[in-house]
Protein backbone atom coordinates (compact mmCIF):
# COMPACT_ATOMS: atom_id res chain seq x y z
CA UNK A 1 0.00 0.00 0.00
CA UNK A 2 1.12 3.56 -0.71
CA UNK A 3 1.12 4.62 2.94
CA UNK A 4 4.05 2.25 3.54
CA UNK A 5 6.09 3.51 0.59
CA UNK A 6 9.62 4.74 1.09
CA UNK A 7 10.17 5.55 -2.59
CA UNK A 8 7.88 7.14 -5.17
CA UNK A 9 8.32 6.85 -8.93
CA UNK A 10 6.67 10.06 -10.04
CA UNK A 11 5.79 11.47 -13.45
CA UNK A 12 6.43 15.22 -13.72
CA UNK A 13 4.43 15.59 -16.91
CA UNK A 14 5.60 16.77 -20.34
CA UNK A 15 7.26 20.05 -19.36
CA UNK A 16 4.71 22.73 -18.51
CA UNK A 17 4.66 22.72 -14.66
CA UNK A 18 0.92 23.35 -14.81
CA UNK A 19 0.41 19.86 -16.25
CA UNK A 20 1.90 18.14 -13.21
CA UNK A 21 -0.61 16.19 -11.12
CA UNK A 22 -1.67 17.37 -7.68
CA UNK A 23 -0.31 14.16 -6.13
CA UNK A 24 3.06 14.60 -7.81
CA UNK A 25 3.36 18.16 -6.54
CA UNK A 26 2.43 17.09 -3.00
CA UNK A 27 5.22 14.52 -2.99
CA UNK A 28 7.84 16.94 -4.35
CA UNK A 29 6.88 19.46 -1.67
CA UNK A 30 7.57 16.97 1.13
CA UNK A 31 10.49 15.08 -0.40
CA UNK A 32 13.58 14.40 1.69
CA UNK A 33 15.50 13.27 -1.39
CA UNK A 34 14.60 14.28 -4.96
CA UNK A 35 16.26 12.37 -7.81
CA UNK A 36 15.28 14.10 -11.04
CA UNK A 37 15.79 14.01 -14.81
CA UNK A 38 16.87 16.50 -17.47
CA UNK A 39 13.37 17.27 -18.75
CA UNK A 40 11.92 18.18 -15.35
CA UNK A 41 11.20 21.92 -15.18
CA UNK A 42 13.40 23.88 -12.74
CA UNK A 43 10.17 25.43 -11.46
CA UNK A 44 9.09 21.97 -10.31
CA UNK A 45 12.44 21.22 -8.65
CA UNK A 46 12.17 24.56 -6.85
CA UNK A 47 9.05 23.26 -5.09
CA UNK A 48 11.16 20.86 -3.01
CA UNK A 49 11.81 21.87 0.62
CA UNK A 50 14.98 23.80 1.39
CA UNK A 51 16.21 20.79 3.38
CA UNK A 52 15.66 18.35 0.50
CA UNK A 53 18.69 16.63 -1.01
CA UNK A 54 18.61 17.26 -4.77
CA UNK A 55 20.27 14.67 -7.03
CA UNK A 56 20.42 15.34 -10.77
CA UNK A 57 20.66 12.23 -12.96
CA UNK A 58 19.65 13.72 -16.30
CA UNK A 59 20.42 12.09 -19.62
CA UNK A 60 20.78 13.74 -23.00
CA UNK A 61 21.21 11.85 -26.29
CA UNK A 62 24.99 12.20 -26.14
CA UNK A 63 25.64 12.47 -22.42
CA UNK A 64 24.47 10.51 -19.38
CA UNK A 65 25.14 11.84 -15.89
CA UNK A 66 24.79 8.28 -14.57
CA UNK A 67 24.19 4.98 -16.33
CA UNK A 68 20.83 3.35 -15.61
CA UNK A 69 22.30 0.68 -13.36
CA UNK A 70 23.97 3.44 -11.34
CA UNK A 71 20.65 5.26 -10.98
CA UNK A 72 19.06 2.02 -9.80
CA UNK A 73 21.77 1.60 -7.17
CA UNK A 74 21.41 5.25 -6.13
CA UNK A 75 17.69 4.79 -5.45
CA UNK A 76 18.39 1.77 -3.26
CA UNK A 77 21.06 3.73 -1.40
CA UNK A 78 18.85 6.79 -0.78
CA UNK A 79 15.67 4.95 0.23
CA UNK A 80 15.29 4.62 3.99
CA UNK A 81 12.48 4.21 6.52
CA UNK A 82 11.14 7.50 7.82
CA UNK A 83 12.06 9.62 4.85
CA UNK A 84 10.50 10.27 1.44
CA UNK A 85 12.49 9.50 -1.70
CA UNK A 86 10.96 10.93 -4.87
CA UNK A 87 12.25 9.74 -8.24
CA UNK A 88 10.94 12.42 -10.59
CA UNK A 89 10.80 11.72 -14.31
CA UNK A 90 9.63 13.72 -17.27
CA UNK A 91 6.29 12.53 -18.65
CA UNK A 92 5.14 9.23 -17.18
CA UNK A 93 7.59 6.93 -15.38
CA UNK A 94 6.35 3.84 -17.21
CA UNK A 95 6.26 5.27 -20.76
CA UNK A 96 9.82 4.86 -22.06
CA UNK A 97 10.97 6.19 -18.68
CA UNK A 98 12.65 2.99 -17.47
CA UNK A 99 10.53 3.27 -14.37
CA UNK A 100 9.78 -0.44 -14.57
CA UNK A 101 13.46 -1.27 -14.19
CA UNK A 102 13.76 1.02 -11.19
CA UNK A 103 10.66 -0.53 -9.63
CA UNK A 104 12.16 -4.00 -10.09
CA UNK A 105 15.37 -2.88 -8.41
CA UNK A 106 13.50 -1.44 -5.44
CA UNK A 107 11.35 -4.56 -5.12
CA UNK A 108 14.39 -6.84 -5.28
CA UNK A 109 15.81 -5.02 -2.25
CA UNK A 110 12.54 -5.16 -0.34
CA UNK A 111 11.96 -1.42 -0.55
CA UNK A 112 8.26 -0.44 -0.58
CA UNK A 113 7.41 1.93 -3.44
CA UNK A 114 4.46 3.58 -5.15
CA UNK A 115 3.97 4.88 -8.69
CA UNK A 116 2.43 8.26 -9.53
CA UNK A 117 1.53 8.43 -13.24
CA UNK A 118 2.21 11.59 -15.22
CA UNK A 119 0.85 13.23 -18.36
CA UNK A 120 2.94 11.76 -21.16
CA UNK A 121 4.38 13.82 -23.99
CA UNK A 122 3.06 11.35 -26.55
CA UNK A 123 -0.40 12.88 -26.15
CA UNK A 124 0.41 16.28 -24.59
CA UNK A 125 2.90 17.52 -27.20
CA UNK A 126 0.58 16.78 -30.15
CA UNK A 127 -2.33 18.36 -28.24
CA UNK A 128 -0.33 21.57 -27.72
CA UNK A 129 0.35 21.55 -31.47
CA UNK A 130 -3.34 21.23 -32.29
CA UNK A 131 -3.03 17.56 -33.23
CA UNK A 132 -5.47 15.11 -31.57
CA UNK A 133 -3.95 11.63 -31.63
CA UNK A 134 -7.43 10.20 -32.21
CA UNK A 135 -10.15 11.86 -34.27
CA UNK A 136 -13.48 10.59 -35.56
CA UNK A 137 -13.16 9.50 -39.16
CA UNK A 138 -9.35 9.79 -39.15
CA UNK A 139 -7.86 7.68 -36.37
CA UNK A 140 -9.55 5.41 -33.85
CA UNK A 141 -6.27 4.31 -32.26
CA UNK A 142 -2.71 5.49 -31.71
CA UNK A 143 0.53 3.60 -31.24
CA UNK A 144 3.52 4.88 -29.27
CA UNK A 145 6.88 3.67 -30.55
CA UNK A 146 10.46 4.28 -29.51
CA UNK A 147 12.32 6.21 -32.16
CA UNK A 148 15.61 5.75 -30.35
CA UNK A 149 16.29 2.44 -32.11
CA UNK A 150 17.72 2.60 -35.63
CA UNK A 151 15.21 0.90 -37.99
CA UNK A 152 18.09 -0.34 -40.16
CA UNK A 153 19.35 -2.59 -37.35
CA UNK A 154 19.13 -6.25 -38.31
CA UNK A 155 17.81 -7.20 -34.87
CA UNK A 156 15.31 -4.36 -34.45
CA UNK A 157 12.72 -4.89 -31.71
CA UNK A 158 10.19 -2.94 -33.79
CA UNK A 159 8.36 -4.75 -36.60
CA UNK A 160 8.50 -1.94 -39.13
CA UNK A 161 6.47 -3.78 -41.73
CA UNK A 162 3.65 -4.21 -39.25
CA UNK A 163 3.96 -0.60 -38.04
CA UNK A 164 3.75 0.71 -41.61
CA UNK A 165 0.37 -0.98 -42.06
CA UNK A 166 -1.24 0.21 -38.82
CA UNK A 167 -4.33 2.29 -39.52
CA UNK A 168 -4.17 4.74 -36.61
CA UNK A 169 -1.79 7.47 -35.56
CA UNK A 170 1.90 6.70 -35.01
CA UNK A 171 3.72 8.61 -32.28
CA UNK A 172 7.51 8.27 -32.03
CA UNK A 173 9.42 9.38 -28.93
CA UNK A 174 13.18 10.05 -28.82
CA UNK A 175 13.41 9.72 -32.61
CA UNK A 176 14.89 12.94 -34.00
CA UNK A 177 18.30 11.44 -34.75
CA UNK A 178 16.62 8.64 -36.69
CA UNK A 179 13.82 10.68 -38.30
CA UNK A 180 15.09 10.31 -41.90
CA UNK A 181 15.47 6.53 -41.63
CA UNK A 182 12.15 6.17 -39.77
CA UNK A 183 10.37 7.90 -42.63
CA UNK A 184 12.27 5.86 -45.23
CA UNK A 185 11.48 2.59 -43.45
CA UNK A 186 7.76 3.34 -43.25
CA UNK A 187 7.65 4.22 -46.94
CA UNK A 188 9.73 1.16 -47.85
CA UNK A 189 7.04 -1.03 -46.27
CA UNK A 190 4.25 0.66 -48.17
CA UNK A 191 3.16 3.76 -46.24
CA UNK A 192 2.40 6.52 -48.79
CA UNK A 193 4.90 9.38 -48.86
CA UNK A 194 2.03 11.91 -48.80
CA UNK A 195 0.89 10.72 -45.36
CA UNK A 196 0.70 13.81 -43.10
CA UNK A 197 3.45 14.06 -40.49
CA UNK A 198 4.58 16.53 -37.85
CA UNK A 199 7.41 17.14 -35.40
CA UNK A 200 6.74 18.94 -32.11
CA UNK A 201 9.90 20.19 -30.40
CA UNK A 202 9.78 20.90 -26.64
CA UNK A 203 6.03 20.30 -26.58
CA UNK A 204 4.10 22.20 -23.86
CA UNK A 205 7.14 24.38 -23.07
CA UNK A 206 7.15 28.09 -24.01
CA UNK A 207 9.94 27.20 -26.48
CA UNK A 208 7.66 24.82 -28.41
CA UNK A 209 8.12 24.75 -32.19
CA UNK A 210 6.34 22.68 -34.82
CA UNK A 211 7.12 21.46 -38.32
CA UNK A 212 4.33 19.97 -40.43
CA UNK A 213 4.62 18.21 -43.78
CA UNK A 214 4.32 14.79 -45.34
CA UNK A 215 6.18 11.60 -44.57
CA UNK A 216 8.50 12.06 -47.53
CA UNK A 217 9.37 15.67 -46.57
CA UNK A 218 9.15 15.80 -42.77
CA UNK A 219 12.84 15.08 -42.13
CA UNK A 220 13.83 17.97 -44.41
CA UNK A 221 11.09 20.21 -42.99
CA UNK A 222 12.31 19.62 -39.43
CA UNK A 223 15.95 20.09 -40.40
CA UNK A 224 15.14 23.36 -42.17
CA UNK A 225 13.60 24.70 -38.97
CA UNK A 226 16.50 23.37 -36.89
CA UNK A 227 14.28 21.19 -34.72
CA UNK A 228 16.05 18.86 -32.31
CA UNK A 229 15.43 16.72 -29.23
CA UNK A 230 13.37 16.64 -27.12
CA UNK A 231 10.70 16.17 -29.77
CA UNK A 232 7.67 14.04 -30.60
CA UNK A 233 7.08 12.75 -34.13
CA UNK A 234 3.48 12.24 -35.29
CA UNK A 235 2.60 10.31 -38.46
CA UNK A 236 -0.99 9.96 -39.66
CA UNK A 237 -3.96 11.86 -41.03
CA UNK A 238 -4.45 13.77 -37.75
CA UNK A 239 -1.17 15.66 -38.32
CA UNK A 240 -2.96 17.60 -41.06
CA UNK A 241 -5.27 19.13 -38.43
CA UNK A 242 -2.44 21.30 -37.08
CA UNK A 243 -3.19 24.24 -39.36
CA UNK A 244 -6.86 24.19 -38.37
CA UNK A 245 -6.56 23.48 -34.63
CA UNK A 246 -3.25 25.11 -33.63
CA UNK A 247 -3.82 27.25 -30.54
CA UNK A 248 -0.42 27.60 -28.88
CA UNK A 249 1.14 30.86 -30.06
CA UNK A 250 4.83 30.66 -31.04
CA UNK A 251 7.04 32.75 -28.79
CA UNK A 252 9.58 35.29 -30.13
CA UNK A 253 12.65 33.55 -28.66
CA UNK A 254 11.56 30.00 -29.57
CA UNK A 255 14.49 28.07 -30.97
CA UNK A 256 17.06 30.24 -29.18
CA UNK A 257 19.21 28.98 -26.32
CA UNK A 258 20.23 31.66 -23.83
CA UNK A 259 22.82 31.11 -21.13
CA UNK A 260 22.65 32.71 -17.69
CA UNK A 261 25.81 33.38 -15.71
CA UNK A 262 24.18 34.58 -12.50
CA UNK A 263 24.59 32.73 -9.24
CA UNK A 264 21.92 30.00 -9.17
CA UNK A 265 19.92 31.54 -6.31
CA UNK A 266 19.58 34.76 -8.33
CA UNK A 267 18.81 33.26 -11.74
CA UNK A 268 15.15 32.32 -11.33
CA UNK A 269 13.55 35.63 -12.34
CA UNK A 270 15.77 36.02 -15.40
CA UNK A 271 15.23 32.40 -16.42
CA UNK A 272 11.47 32.66 -15.96
CA UNK A 273 11.20 35.77 -18.14
CA UNK A 274 13.36 34.30 -20.90
CA UNK A 275 11.44 31.02 -20.87
CA UNK A 276 8.14 32.89 -21.06
CA UNK A 277 9.41 34.35 -24.34
CA UNK A 278 10.18 30.87 -25.65
CA UNK A 279 13.93 30.66 -25.03
CA UNK A 280 15.57 27.47 -23.88
CA UNK A 281 17.64 28.55 -20.89
CA UNK A 282 20.93 27.03 -19.77
CA UNK A 283 22.27 28.02 -16.35
CA UNK A 284 26.02 28.39 -15.88
CA UNK A 285 26.42 29.84 -12.37
CA UNK A 286 29.97 31.14 -12.44
CA UNK A 287 29.84 32.79 -9.01
CA UNK A 288 28.84 31.97 -5.48
CA UNK A 289 28.54 34.04 -2.36
CA UNK A 290 31.02 33.67 0.47
CA UNK A 291 31.33 35.37 3.87
CA UNK A 292 33.42 38.55 3.91
CA UNK A 293 37.12 38.15 4.55
CA UNK A 294 36.67 40.09 7.79
CA UNK A 295 33.26 39.28 9.32
CA UNK A 296 33.68 41.72 12.22
CA UNK A 297 32.08 44.84 10.63
CA UNK A 298 28.98 42.87 9.63
CA UNK A 299 28.66 41.25 13.05
CA UNK A 300 29.13 44.60 14.81
CA UNK A 301 26.56 46.39 12.67
CA UNK A 302 24.05 43.57 13.11
CA UNK A 303 24.39 43.64 16.90
CA UNK A 304 24.48 47.43 17.23
CA UNK A 305 21.44 49.47 18.22
CA UNK A 306 22.95 52.81 17.26
CA UNK A 307 20.87 54.90 14.89
CA UNK A 308 21.57 55.97 11.32
CA UNK A 309 20.35 58.83 9.18
CA UNK A 310 20.79 56.83 5.99
CA UNK A 311 21.11 53.12 5.27
CA UNK A 312 22.35 52.23 1.79
CA UNK A 313 22.08 48.77 0.23
CA UNK A 314 23.89 48.24 -3.06
CA UNK A 315 22.49 44.77 -3.87
CA UNK A 316 19.76 42.30 -3.00
CA UNK A 317 22.50 39.95 -1.77
CA UNK A 318 23.54 42.60 0.72
CA UNK A 319 19.98 42.87 2.00
CA UNK A 320 19.67 39.12 2.50
CA UNK A 321 23.06 38.81 4.18
CA UNK A 322 22.54 41.80 6.48
CA UNK A 323 19.08 40.70 7.60
CA UNK A 324 20.34 37.17 8.22
CA UNK A 325 23.21 38.53 10.35
CA UNK A 326 20.82 40.72 12.34
CA UNK A 327 18.54 37.77 13.00
CA UNK A 328 21.50 35.69 14.18
CA UNK A 329 22.64 38.48 16.50
CA UNK A 330 19.20 39.13 17.97
CA UNK A 331 16.52 36.60 16.95
CA UNK A 332 12.99 37.97 16.66
CA UNK A 333 10.04 35.98 18.09
CA UNK A 334 8.84 33.25 15.74
CA UNK A 335 5.46 34.95 15.26
CA UNK A 336 6.89 38.44 14.68
CA UNK A 337 5.92 40.36 11.55
CA UNK A 338 8.73 41.26 9.10
CA UNK A 339 8.49 44.88 10.24
CA UNK A 340 9.39 43.72 13.77
CA UNK A 341 12.59 41.94 12.74
CA UNK A 342 15.88 42.79 14.41
CA UNK A 343 17.17 44.27 11.13
CA UNK A 344 14.14 46.54 10.92
CA UNK A 345 15.02 47.76 14.41
CA UNK A 346 18.56 48.59 13.25
CA UNK A 347 17.13 50.57 10.34
CA UNK A 348 14.45 52.37 12.36
CA UNK A 349 14.55 56.11 11.71
CA UNK A 350 16.93 55.83 8.76
CA UNK A 351 16.16 56.84 5.20
CA UNK A 352 16.77 53.57 3.36
CA UNK A 353 18.27 53.71 -0.12
CA UNK A 354 18.29 50.76 -2.53
CA UNK A 355 20.48 50.78 -5.62
CA UNK A 356 17.64 49.46 -7.82
CA UNK A 357 14.27 47.68 -8.00
CA UNK A 358 15.61 44.20 -7.17
CA UNK A 359 17.25 45.53 -4.00
CA UNK A 360 14.12 47.48 -3.09
CA UNK A 361 12.05 44.33 -3.59
CA UNK A 362 14.37 42.35 -1.30
CA UNK A 363 13.88 45.03 1.37
CA UNK A 364 10.11 45.14 0.88
CA UNK A 365 9.75 41.40 1.39
CA UNK A 366 11.50 41.92 4.74
CA UNK A 367 9.18 44.68 5.90
CA UNK A 368 11.09 47.75 4.66
CA UNK A 369 8.72 49.14 2.03
CA UNK A 370 9.80 52.79 1.90
CA UNK A 371 13.20 52.36 0.26
CA UNK A 372 14.25 55.12 -2.13
CA UNK A 373 15.84 54.23 -5.48
CA UNK A 374 17.96 56.56 -7.61
CA UNK A 375 17.13 57.51 -11.19
CA UNK A 376 20.18 55.57 -12.35
CA UNK A 377 20.45 52.06 -10.87
CA UNK A 378 24.16 52.10 -10.09
CA UNK A 379 26.61 53.38 -7.50
CA UNK A 380 26.85 56.74 -9.26
CA UNK A 381 23.07 57.07 -9.04
CA UNK A 382 23.19 56.44 -5.29
CA UNK A 383 26.00 58.98 -4.88
CA UNK A 384 23.95 61.57 -6.79
CA UNK A 385 20.91 60.81 -4.62
CA UNK A 386 22.95 61.40 -1.47
CA UNK A 387 24.54 64.56 -2.85
CA UNK A 388 23.31 67.63 -1.07
CA UNK A 389 21.63 65.60 1.66
CA UNK A 390 24.74 64.75 3.63
CA UNK A 391 26.63 66.81 6.12
CA UNK A 392 29.11 66.30 8.96
CA UNK A 393 26.30 65.46 11.37
CA UNK A 394 24.89 62.63 9.25
CA UNK A 395 25.55 58.96 9.94
CA UNK A 396 25.44 56.51 7.01
CA UNK A 397 25.30 52.70 7.05
CA UNK A 398 26.64 51.25 3.79
CA UNK A 399 25.98 47.52 3.20
CA UNK A 400 27.91 46.34 0.17
CA UNK A 401 29.86 43.57 -1.51
CA UNK A 402 33.46 43.25 -0.37
CA UNK A 403 34.74 43.90 -3.89
CA UNK A 404 32.34 46.77 -4.61
CA UNK A 405 33.63 50.01 -6.06
CA UNK A 406 34.20 52.87 -3.63
CA UNK A 407 31.90 55.39 -5.37
CA UNK A 408 29.28 55.56 -2.60
CA UNK A 409 31.82 55.43 0.23
CA UNK A 410 33.83 58.23 -1.40
CA UNK A 411 30.70 60.39 -1.72
CA UNK A 412 29.87 59.92 1.96
CA UNK A 413 33.40 60.74 3.07
CA UNK A 414 33.58 63.75 0.75
CA UNK A 415 30.49 65.18 2.45
CA UNK A 416 32.16 64.80 5.83
CA UNK A 417 29.50 62.39 7.03
CA UNK A 418 30.24 59.45 9.31
CA UNK A 419 30.46 56.20 7.36
CA UNK A 420 29.76 52.77 8.85
CA UNK A 421 31.14 50.60 6.06
CA UNK A 422 29.90 46.99 6.10
CA UNK A 423 31.27 44.50 3.56
CA UNK A 424 28.51 41.90 3.91
CA UNK A 425 29.69 39.24 1.49
CA UNK A 426 32.09 38.54 -1.34
CA UNK A 427 31.59 36.95 -4.72
CA UNK A 428 33.97 34.12 -5.57
CA UNK A 429 34.52 31.92 -8.59
CA UNK A 430 32.37 28.81 -8.85
CA UNK A 431 34.09 26.11 -10.90
CA UNK A 432 31.70 23.17 -10.84
CA UNK A 433 29.91 24.34 -14.00
CA UNK A 434 33.05 24.67 -16.10
CA UNK A 435 32.61 21.41 -18.01
CA UNK A 436 29.00 22.21 -18.89
CA UNK A 437 29.91 25.68 -20.16
CA UNK A 438 32.83 24.40 -22.22
CA UNK A 439 30.69 21.60 -23.67
CA UNK A 440 27.97 24.07 -24.70
CA UNK A 441 30.49 26.42 -26.32
CA UNK A 442 32.25 23.64 -28.19
CA UNK A 443 28.94 22.23 -29.40
CA UNK A 444 27.83 25.65 -30.60
CA UNK A 445 24.53 25.21 -28.76
CA UNK A 446 24.39 28.70 -27.21
CA UNK A 447 22.86 31.61 -29.11
CA UNK A 448 23.38 34.09 -26.30
CA UNK A 449 24.99 34.54 -22.91
CA UNK A 450 23.81 37.13 -20.39
CA UNK A 451 25.91 38.99 -17.83
CA UNK A 452 24.17 40.68 -14.90
CA UNK A 453 27.34 41.93 -13.17
CA UNK A 454 30.99 42.67 -13.74
CA UNK A 455 31.94 39.79 -11.45
CA UNK A 456 29.97 37.39 -13.66
CA UNK A 457 31.96 38.56 -16.68
CA UNK A 458 35.29 38.24 -14.87
CA UNK A 459 34.46 34.82 -13.48
CA UNK A 460 33.25 33.52 -16.84
CA UNK A 461 36.53 34.44 -18.50
CA UNK A 462 38.43 32.99 -15.54
CA UNK A 463 36.44 29.78 -15.91
CA UNK A 464 37.58 29.65 -19.54
CA UNK A 465 41.20 30.02 -18.40
CA UNK A 466 41.30 33.53 -19.81
CA UNK A 467 40.44 32.46 -23.36
CA UNK A 468 37.75 34.99 -24.30
CA UNK A 469 37.88 33.79 -27.91
CA UNK A 470 35.76 30.78 -26.88
CA UNK A 471 32.82 33.21 -26.65
CA UNK A 472 33.35 34.68 -30.13
CA UNK A 473 30.44 32.80 -31.69
CA UNK A 474 27.92 33.73 -28.98
CA UNK A 475 25.87 36.94 -28.71
CA UNK A 476 26.79 38.55 -25.38
CA UNK A 477 24.42 40.81 -23.44
CA UNK A 478 25.19 43.20 -20.58
CA UNK A 479 22.92 44.52 -17.85
CA UNK A 480 24.44 48.00 -17.86
CA UNK A 481 27.34 50.37 -18.61
CA UNK A 482 29.63 49.15 -15.83
CA UNK A 483 29.26 45.52 -16.83
CA UNK A 484 29.76 46.51 -20.47
CA UNK A 485 33.01 48.29 -19.61
CA UNK A 486 34.24 45.23 -17.71
CA UNK A 487 33.31 42.91 -20.58
CA UNK A 488 35.03 45.06 -23.17
CA UNK A 489 38.10 45.25 -20.94
CA UNK A 490 38.17 41.46 -20.95
CA UNK A 491 38.03 41.35 -24.74
CA UNK A 492 34.35 40.44 -24.99
CA UNK A 493 32.19 41.91 -27.75
CA UNK A 494 28.86 43.14 -26.35
CA UNK A 495 25.92 42.54 -28.70
CA UNK A 496 23.56 44.78 -26.73
CA UNK A 497 23.26 46.52 -23.38
CA UNK A 498 20.13 46.69 -21.25
CA UNK A 499 18.22 49.96 -21.48
CA UNK A 500 17.83 49.88 -17.70
CA UNK A 501 20.03 47.98 -15.28
CA UNK A 502 17.32 45.48 -14.36
CA UNK A 503 16.36 41.92 -15.23
CA UNK A 504 13.60 43.31 -17.43
CA UNK A 505 16.09 45.54 -19.21
CA UNK A 506 18.43 42.62 -19.82
CA UNK A 507 15.60 40.48 -21.18
CA UNK A 508 14.55 43.37 -23.40
CA UNK A 509 18.06 43.58 -24.87
CA UNK A 510 18.02 39.88 -25.73
CA UNK A 511 14.53 40.10 -27.21
CA UNK A 512 15.36 43.17 -29.26
CA UNK A 513 18.39 41.49 -30.81
CA UNK A 514 17.30 37.87 -31.19
CA UNK A 515 13.50 37.88 -31.08
CA UNK A 516 11.38 36.85 -34.05
CA UNK A 517 8.41 39.09 -34.94
CA UNK A 518 5.15 37.61 -33.67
Amino acid sequence: MEQNAQAYLVGAGPGDPGLMTVRALELVQRADVLVYDRLVSPDVVAQAPATCELVYVGKSPDRHTLAQHEINALLVEKAAPGRTLVRLKGGDPFVFGRGGEEAEELRSHGIPFAVVPGVTSCIAAPAYAGIPVTHRGMASSFTVITGHEDPSKLASSVDWEQVAHLRGTLVFLMGMKNLPVIAESLMAYGMPGETPAAVVERGTWPAQRVAVGCLDTIAADAAERGLANPAVIVVGQVAALHDELAWFDPRPLAGKTVGITRARHQASELRTELEALGAAVAEFPVSRLAPPTDPAPLAAAAASRETYDFAVFTSANGVKTFFRACEAACPAPADAAPSASSAAAVLAGAAVIAVGPATAKALATRGVRSAITPDSFCAEGVADLLSGRLGPSERVLLVRAEDARTVVADAVRAAGAELVDVPAYRTVLREDGKDDLLAALRAGSLDALTFASSSAARNTVALLDGDASLLAGVSLFSIGPLTTATMEGLGLAVRAEAGSSTVGGLVGAVLGSLGEPS
